[in-house]
């Protein structure tokens, strides 16, 4: 690999076959034809026969499987045959599932990859990261990750942390130097490294080296294998299937011996207890609550909220407050200005004469001060910035249209090059530009209005410079107040001639030119949403980098902010002890002016107070903060890298309403989880019970394993589906936010199971007990058929904790179409005779079945009782 580190400029350029225009098209189509494309090769991922035996690993496969042995040794060859047919069923089925959770992976991968800025065809344009390819002339800014290596070109106060190549978690100035002997990567300042993350100021890069000729491409080379986190709710059914093994052997061992015990022989005893095993075990627990997790990803994913690892969708519901940015959230992110203070007038961009050399300064300094493009009508970069290019667009004279005569922001920039640079940043809130105007080097700056004014000594009106008075100081503020008290973003513009360095330490002296105002107004939804938030008990909260009163005016106007809550500055924050934080945080609504400091100790305050706090954010100063939060929230538009890759959700559509909806999906996919378990633990506590009553009575095994597993897998999988993607109940933001320290198995849930399982159980034994008045066979027939139909119908009840009447069948067809190939299945096997001798089943009279269906549809009337009962309460 060429050290391109130390080799000039020039030479690199000439070797990479580039200039600073960057490549042409062309040239770029065939080095990626030539380099490929500029993304790592993953390590070996398992085969398809190593995923389908890893199946097989889990306990209670175990013990089927032990049962299917057992089976075998007793002469049941029918039932191990289908328990073994069944277990590979289910193999295959967990295989599948994984495989298509790799394909959502890699989908979800390309839906939050890096874009890359570069010039191609010397216009600037943002790409796919994957399309970038040596010889590209890449654009780096505060906020970025770096997607390739490359040699720094022109270097404007850059910073880089390299923390995943070198270890060290402090920030690197990077420099246009030569070297002349070998360096160290982590001294190689004149070189940036794919994977590291720019933290402050801008530099112009070409591209030497993609994909995995990359340094980070050595390191993944020497990566096998990566190790997957689980979700806290896979780790609580982890503990919970352990636990419930662990339990149905012991039992089991206690009805072998039993049974031994009453002298039934051996195998016999053994036969009983693999009924019990399989009659306990909820087969298809573990691949629901995987299905309905995957199916409400991509449900959000649809609702444009990307969902980047499955803990984020259980925390979701458990959301009690939301700590929201402004811009592009709650608002709809399309900055316009509105009105110009300058010359002691207020005009609109249209007023603004060329001929004026006051206007002309103030269009330099929006323009050339300025590190957004326009192309092709589209704004890149910062919208504050690219609406000051519109606004330069919409000056008399600016003409851009058919006839080519105008002199557009590039134009502008080609024949006025910025000289040096000290890029805006959130503690000094300005940002300064130098350049050569009429031969006079020329320092432009814009900022806060709060700072940049103390650092002003000289006012120019239409007509001359002079000194700025205190009276000037007033006036200007005044306005600025004006401004912003009508919801209205205002941005500062000054000036000075001086040939000094700029440096931040030179930012003063300045000649003040006017006062720009910008409105970004709130999003229509955002309104909606933020009620909607009220209403289900999650507290919205603004913060955001505008001037206080800013804030406030559009925090009003959306219902965030409301009469007796307070708002504070981050000047007011850090005056502030952790208690007294602790004892106003819940009456602070909007926070003003704050540092990255500033959010992570709201967010610290709001958990000290045990809440579920989310926080959005789009910027690289945002990223601790969205760490920091339970649920972090980049945007996907707008968002940097840097706070893409903190976040555990990101907002495809940088939509405050798509969070709520977001909310809202999780609180249904728990819910539904929670409703799927409680129906597959109900119906199979049922098939215990009547097991165990069985076995104490002295009775005849009431099913055979084969029936059981008939019922956990292929009868009870459709309805519990069916349950997961149940649509959310009209009032789920009706209710609390949920308290994450109550587990899935709550108290509650496990009274619901209980009864439940008891209820349907007295209806399969009352069968069972039918039966055994005719002879064993019939008996084992009526209380397969009665457990069976009974768990079918137990589908509806478990939908929603409302009652069948209120929530109806048209919102979940497939309820009903569960329902009826259950039912379907079962009367196959009832009345075909080449399926009776497999399933060990019996024809039945007519009454016999009139008991059945009885039985079967009496758990259902009663618990829909219970309910209507409880609704009309």
């Amino acid at each position: 690999m060429k050290q391109y580190y130390l080799q000039t400029k020039a030479k690199v350029l000439e070797e990479l076959k580039t200039g600073s225009g960057g490549l042409s098209s062309q040239q770029a189509k065939d080095n990626l034809t030539k380099y490929g494309k500029n993304a790592l090769i993953e390590g070996k991922k398992k085969t398809t026969l190593q995923v389908f035996l890893e199946q097989f690993k889990d306990l209670m496969v175990i013990i089927l499987i032990i049962a299917a042995v057992i089976s075998a040794f007793t002469g049941e060859l029918e039932s191990t045959l289908v328990i073994i047919a069944v277990l590979i069923l289910n193999a295959i089925l967990g295989t599948v599932q994984h495989i298509k959770a790799e394909k959502s992976l890699e989908s979800l991968k390309s839906l939050s990859s890096p874009s890359a800025k570069v010039l191609r065809d010397g216009k600037k344009i943002e790409i796919d990261s994957k399309d970038v390819v040596p010889g590209d002339i890449m654009l780096l800014e505060a906020g970025d990750m770096v997607t390739a290596d490359g040699r720094i070109l022109e270097n404007f106060s850059l910073q880089v942390n390299e923390s995943s190549l070198t270890g060290e978690s402090t920030n690197i100035d990077k420099a246009d130097v030569e070297f002349d002997h070998e360096m160290p990567l982590g001294d190689r300042i004149n070189m940036v490294y794919s994977s590291s993350l720019v933290t402050y100021g801008r530099a112009n890069v070409v591209v030497t080296a993609t994909g995995m000729n990359t340094e980070i491409g050595k390191i993944a080379s020497l990566m096998n294998e990566t190790k997957e986190r689980r979700t806290p709710l896979q780790i609580s059914l982890d503990k919970f299937s352990s636990k419930l093994a662990t339990a149905i052997l012991i039992i089991c061992a206690i009805v072998l011996g039993l049974q031994i015990w009453r002298g039934q022989p051996i195998m016999d005893a053994l036969l009983f207890a693999v009924a019990l095993a399989v009659a306990a075990i909820p087969e298809a627990l573990s691949s629901i609550v995987t299905i309905v997790q995957a199916m409400g990803t991509q449900k959000m994913a649809k609702e444009n909220a990307i969902i980047k690892n499955l803990a984020a969708v259980e925390s979701l519901g458990s959301v009690s407050v939301i700590c929201s940015d402004k811009t592009g959230t709650l608002t709809q992110n399309k900055m316009s200005v509105q009105d110009i203070y300058i010359g002691g007038k207020t005009l609109k961009p249209n007023q603004l004469d060329l001929d004026n050399q006051l206007h002309r300064y103030l269009l330099y300094d929006a323009v050339l001060n300025n590190d957004s493009s326009l192309v092709d009508g589209k704004g890149i970069g910062d919208p504050t910035e690219y609406a000051l290019l519109e606004m330069y667009r919409q000056v008399p004279g600016i003409d851009l249209g058919d006839k080519g005569l105008g002199l557009t922001e590039e134009d502008l920039r080609g024949l006025l090059t910025r000289k040096q640079e000290v890029p805006f940043d959130s503690d000094r809130k300005l940002m300064s530009t130098k350049h050569l105007i009429h031969t006079v080097p020329t320092i432009f700056v814009k900022g806060a209005v709060d700072v940049l004014l103390d650092r002003c000594v000289n006012i120019r009106l239409d007509d001359e410079v002079r000194p700025i008075t205190e009276e000037d100081k007033k006036q200007i503020l005044a306005q600025n107040q004006h401004f912003s008290e009508n919801g209205l973003r205002v941005l500062t513009f000054a000036y000075k001639e001086s040939d000094e360095d700029l440096t931040p330490e030179t930012e003063n002296g300045f000649t003040f030119i006017g006062l720009v105002s910008e409105m970004d107004p709130p999003r229509e939804e955002s309104i909606a949403a933020v009620a909607r938030a009220k209403k289900a008990g999650i507290r919205t909260v603004m913060i955001t980098g505008d001037h206080k009163v800013t804030a406030v005016a559009i925090a009003k106007k959306i219902g965030i902010f409301n009469d007796g809550d307070l708002a504070v500055t981050g000047l007011e924050l850090d005056k502030m002890s952790d208690e007294e934080l602790e004892q106003k945080i819940e009456k602070i609504s909007v926070y003003a002016r704050v540092s990255p400091e500033n959010k992570i100790r709201i967010v610290n305050a709001w958990q000290k107070k045990d809440h579920i706090v989310s926080m959005t954010g789009d910027g690289v100063n945002d990223a601790p903060a969205l760490k920091k939060a339970d649920i972090g929230v980049a945007m996907g538009i707008t968002g940097t890298e840097v706070s893409k890759d903190a976040a555990s959700m990101i907002l495809a559509d940088d939509n405050f309403a798509t969070i709520i909806k977001a909310v809202a999906n999780g609180r249904t996919v728990f819910e539904n989880i929670k409703n799927a378990i409680m129906y597959l633990l109900s119906g199979n506590l049922s098939a215990i019970i009547t097991v165990l009553f069985a076995s104490i009575g002295g009775f005849s095994v009431p099913f055979i394993a084969v029936q059981l597993l008939f019922i956990n897998l292929v009868t009870d999988s459709l309805p519990a589906l069916a349950i997961g993607v149940e649509p959310g109940a009209p009032d789920v933001l009706d209710r609390k936010p949920r308290d994450p320290k109550v587990g899935i198995l709550d108290k509650s849930l496990v009274t619901k199971v209980g009864l439940q399982g008891l209820i349907i159980a007295v209806g399969v034994i009352t069968a069972f007990m039918i039966g055994r008045q005719t002879s064993p066979a019939v008996a084992c027939t009526m209380a397969f058929s009665t457990l069976t139909f009974a768990r079918l119908l137990h589908g509806f009840n478990c939908r929603s904790q409302h009652s069948i009447f209120k929530i109806g069948f048209k919102n979940n067809w497939y309820s009903l179409a569960a329902f009826a190939v259950g039912t379907l299945l079962l009367a196959l096997i009832l009345f075909v005779p080449a399926l009776h001798g497999l399933f060990a089943v019996t024809p039945l009279t007519g009454n016999q079945l009139f008991w059945i269906i009885g039985l079967a549809v009496m758990p259902t009337v009663l618990i829909q009782i219970v309910k209507v009962v409880n609704e009309n309460k």
